[in-house]
């Protein structure tokens, strides 16, 4: 059975309450976006390996708030050195979510190298996370949905999906506009003028 990763964000971010979300450059931002766009989901545009650190940064910013990273195979192979980082850093309140459908689905569908048996989910194990596990049925997705609520982090799972070309939704594109609908949705709109 293959799981498609529409219906799992769809299903993570379902009741999320005030879940802070990083959304990983491409599919991952336009998954987020498709289970409906939201100002506590800062989408990450043209920064390919950054959605862990951010993610990172917003956790330690933020220790009473749950921060979840939704982010693709590829970008988190280029960003493979924030694993280590975040391991020793321990943040109880990270999450990161991989959705491996062991494709670089922005330049073509070449496959990554999880395609080739690279294991992110043993990485995140070696790198010191307080749990990683590999999500590949319907069972999975739904303690998954209760990890991103409950589980003490930080906690990385890699979800195998179906490498698939699904229809753009895409979050707005603005940088500006979406530093500051984060900022004034997180801190009040006090902090948006900042």
């Amino acid at each position: 059975m293959s799981l498609h990763r529409r219906d799992v964000v769809k299903a993570l971010l379902a009741d999320r309450g005030d879940l802070l979300v990083v959304a990983g450059l491409g599919s991952a931002a336009w998954d987020c976006t498709a289970a409906g766009d939201h100002p506590l989901t800062f989408p990450m545009w043209g920064a390919m390996g950054c959605a862990a650190m951010t993610g990172l940064g917003l956790a330690l910013a933020q220790p009473a708030r749950r921060v979840l990273v939704i982010t693709g195979d590829g970008e988190m192979l280029m960003g493979l050195g924030s694993l280590a980082t975040i391991g020793v850093q321990r943040v109880a309140n990270l999450g990161v979510v991989v959705l491996d459908n062991e494709r670089y689905g922005e330049t073509g569908m070449q496959q990554t190298h999880t395609a080739h048996g690279v294991d992110l989910a043993a990485i995140a194990r070696g790198a010191c996370f307080a749990s990683s596990v590999t999500v590949r049925d319907a069972a999975g997705v739904e303690a998954l949905r209760r990890a991103v609520h409950h589980a003490p982090g930080p906690w990385l799972a890699q979800v195998k999906v179906a490498a698939e070309k699904i229809p753009l939704v895409l979050p707005p594109r603005e940088g500006a506009l979406l530093k500051n609908r984060f900022r004034e949705a997180l801190l009040g709109a006090s902090a948006a003028l900042q």
